[in-house]
């Protein structure tokens, strides 16, 4: 597994990041891990979300199964209660 180094990091950055560490209880380096992970994505992940991106937009483009009124709340309602 490969090793990152990181120099000249700005002092309020290193501070909020160890204060985030400690709150999470967990490692400078075990927090700056979840962060890339949390934040820069793979090619797969990207490969994903541009799936999932076509799929919304074919979805929105098709028009609704159902065709005249939708019911009231009411109705919804003393449906729900008759059953």
């Amino acid at each position: 597994m490969p090793t990152l180094y990181v120099e000249n990091i700005p002092d309020e950055l290193y501070k909020a990041l160890r204060e985030r560490a400690q709150k999470n209880r967990k490692s400078i380096a075990a927090e700056v891990l979840t962060l890339l992970q949390e934040n820069v994505p793979s090619e797969a992940e990207l490969n994903a979300r541009q799936s999932f991106a076509r799929k919304m937009a074919r979805l929105r483009s098709q028009s609704p199964p159902v065709s005249g009124q939708f019911p009231s709340a009411e109705q919804i309602i003393r449906e729900d209660r008759e059953h």
